[in-house]
Parts: C-alpha cells; sequence; structure tokens
C-alpha cells in the first residue's frame, strides 16, 4: 500500500495533521469503510482545526496577556459586582472590534478590572483578532526607549495595526509631556480604524485631570470615550476574598 508515502507527501506539503488523520483513518475500520467524500472531509477538518489551534496560540502568545486563563465563560456575576450579563454577552460576539468601539473598564483596585479587560482579549483571540495587552507605565517605557533607538515609528505602527489593544492601570502616576504626546498618538492613530480596551483605577470623570494637559486630556477622551462601552465593577477586593489561590475572575 502507498499509505505512508502519501503520508509523507502530505507532511512535505506542510499538511502535517492531514497526514496524522490520514494514517489513523487505516486503523480505524469503520472510516476505511466510509466513501472517499466522507474520508475526505475528516481530513480536511483535521487540518483545519489543527491550523486553528496553532493560529489560536500564537495570537494568545503574541498578546502576552497579564492573566493567560482568563475568559468570559468562568466570569462571576456576583450582584454585588453589578456586571451587566448583556453587555458581556454582546463583548463576546466580537462585534464591538469589527465597529472598531473602545471598552472602559473602572473600579476600585482588586475588583477584577484586570482579569475582564485579559478575558475580551483571550474572546479576540478565539475570534481571529491580533491582540496586545501592555500596562500603561510599560508602555510608556517601550515609546521612550523606541524613541531613543529610532524604532519609535516602527513601534507606533505596530500598535496601530494591533485589531484590539489593551491597556491596564491606566491613572497610575503623573504624566510628563512626552509620556502624553506618546498617548496621544497610539489613541489617534487607532481612532475609528481599531478597538482599544481601558482598565483605570480612576472614574472616568477624572481621567481629564490625570492626562493634565487640557488640550491633549480633550483630544484623547474625545477618541476613547464617545464610541466606547463602559464598565465600573464593584464589590470587595478579589485579591483579599482569593489570597492563596490562583488569580480568578
Amino acid at each position: 500500500m502507498l499509505t505512508h508515502p502519501t503520508a509523507d507527501r502530505l507532511r512535505s506539503l506542510r499538511l502535517r495533521a492531514m497526514a496524522d488523520a490520514y494514517l489513523a483513518q487505516h486503523q480505524d475500520a469503520a472510516l476505511v469503510a466510509m466513501d472517499f467524500d466522507e474520508r475526505l472531509a475528516f481530513l480536511v477538518d483535521a487540518e483545519h482545526l489543527s491550523r486553528e489551534n496553532r493560529k489560536l496560540a500564537r495570537y494568545l502568545k503574541e498578546a502576552k496577556l497579564r492573566i493567560g486563563q482568563a475568559c468570559l465563560e468562568d466570569l462571576d456575576y456576583a450582584p454585588r459586582r453589578e456586571l451587566d450579563r448583556a453587555l458581556i454577552r454582546h463583548l463576546a460576539t466580537g462585534r464591538w472590534i469589527l465597529e472598531h468601539r473602545n471598552v472602559l473598564i473602572t473600579g476600585q483596585t482588586g475588583v477584577g478590572k484586570t482579569y475582564v479587560a485579559c478575558a475580551l482579549g483571550q474572546q479576540a483571540c478565539r475570534q481571529g483578532y491580533r491582540t496586545l495587552y501592555r500596562r500603561l507605565p510599560r508602555l510608556f517605557q517601550e515609546l521612550a526607549l523606541a524613541r531613543a533607538d529610532g524604532s519609535y515609528s516602527t513601534l507606533l505602527a505596530r500598535l496601530a495595526r494591533v485589531d484590539c489593544l489593551i491597556i491596564d492601570d491606566w491613572g497610575l502616576g503623573t504624566l510628563t509631556d512626552p509620556q502624553r504626546h506618546d498617548l496621544l498618538e497610539v489613541i489617534e492613530d487607532r481612532d475609528a480604524a481599531r478597538s482599544t480596551v481601558i482598565s483605570s483605577q480612576l472614574a472616568r470623570d477624572d481621567w481629564h485631570a490625570f492626562l493634565g494637559d487640557p488640550t491633549v486630556a480633550d483630544a484623547v477622551l474625545d477618541r476613547l470615550v464617545h464610541n466606547a462601552y463602559t464598565m465600573k465593577l464593584k464589590g470587595p477586593s478579589r485579591r483579599k476574598e482569593n489570597a492563596g489561590k490562583p488569580e480568578t475572575q
């Protein structure tokens, strides 16, 4: 039989999953008894599933989510959190990314903002959207280093292409003039073209003061807020409740 030579040719064509499924078919009498079209469909499905899984693994690796295991299915809807199920169901469809809308998540420290943001990021990866997670202080560091080594424009272009950019810890510290300029550049490039998720301990009404310069603040917030879904998480600190346990929703 030409089973193994055929499998080798499939692998040479980078159809590894199809090759493995092809060999497995010959070990299953029920599959061997199927007609050609049915067996071919199984092979194609195996290759497609394998490629989708590899793509998802690559997107999740690139995203560098703070909480890699976060997912929308595991969100805790305890009444004290006031988490809107209808909104989460809508966001789970991914339509907000297709429409280039933003998501703004606020709440006191420890209430699960980062988990929700990372869960949205994981869902975006599962739906085939390129995603990137950054804490705002780390993002500023990367931009400053890029400016110093001449790769600033390249980094801005990369950030502009990401379908879903998650900026965590928005509102920590005091911004410098270069940081305000950097933030405006990032948000401007993404306005009405890509989606951004913001997670912040600061109430939405305090963002203008955090940004400092009134002109820059108006420009940044105009691009973020008026096309955004908002979530305000409540309840006690989940870090205290889950001390000693794996990080949860």
